[in-house]
């Protein structure tokens, strides 16, 4: 389990009897000091910010390229050679609805995640011959600590409660009302690892309650 939280890396490592490395994945170099091992590697880290571009700071959009993009690239980098040795390997890249769509004010996030959808794909096809599958994960607003935050920052900068946010802002393009939890997202990715996974590689899984439908 990496993270830049320590507490709750350490939290999640011992419920799954895994260890917890405290590292910002911003750091590119601590990323590659890290030389990474391991069996299933599950992309998830992300952070977001919104401005319209002509504000947007290019630090900010930087950070969150490395974060979202550079940083899947290299640890997916360094668990490849070990996947292959073995002839079996899962990656699983959590993205987003906004891997497939835009929207405006996000440039660095959705930039981030069309990039991660295209990085897989590549992943999955250079695996294949290895044992390796790569898929994306395509959720709209999972219950999350950052996800709760925009709803705060939108309340406050409409002057509306934080329901009518939910309501008449974030889930406006989504055809079911509400958010989708993690344990639904975690239970799509243990799928992907599972023994009936072996053929499911290059594609993207969209749970978005309706939203590209449109």
């Amino acid at each position: 389990m990496v993270d830049v939280d320590g507490v709750g890396a350490k939290r999640v490592a011992e419920k799954v009897g895994g260890r917890a490395e405290v590292v910002d994945l911003g750091d590119l170099e601590a990323v590659d000091a890290l030389g990474l091992r391991c069996d299933v590697l599950v992309n998830n880290a992300g952070l977001q910010h919104i401005s319209p571009i002509e504000d947007f700071s290019p630090d900010q959009f930087s950070l969150m390229l490395r974060v979202m993009l550079e940083a899947p690239f290299r640890l997916t980098r360094q668990v490849l050679p070990d996947m292959y040795a073995r002839g079996w390997g899962r990656i699983v890249n959590i993205s987003s609805v906004h891997g497939l769509r835009a929207s405006p004010f996000k440039a660095a996030y959705v930039a981030a995640k069309h990039g991660l959808e295209g990085l897989s794909k590549v992943i999955a096809l250079e695996g294949a011959a290895h044992g390796v599958t790569s898929n994306c994960i395509n959720p709209a607003y999972v219950r999350t600590p950052l996800v709760e935050k925009q709803v705060e920052a939108q309340a406050v900068a409409h002057g509306i409660e934080p329901d009518q946010v939910l309501e008449e802002i974030l889930l406006k393009p989504v055809a079911i009302k509400q958010l989708i939890e993690p344990e639904q997202v975690a239970e799509m990715a243990a799928y992907l690892c599972g023994p009936h996974a072996d053929s499911i590689t290059g594609t993207s899984f969209v749970m978005d309650g309706g939203w590209t439908a449109r």
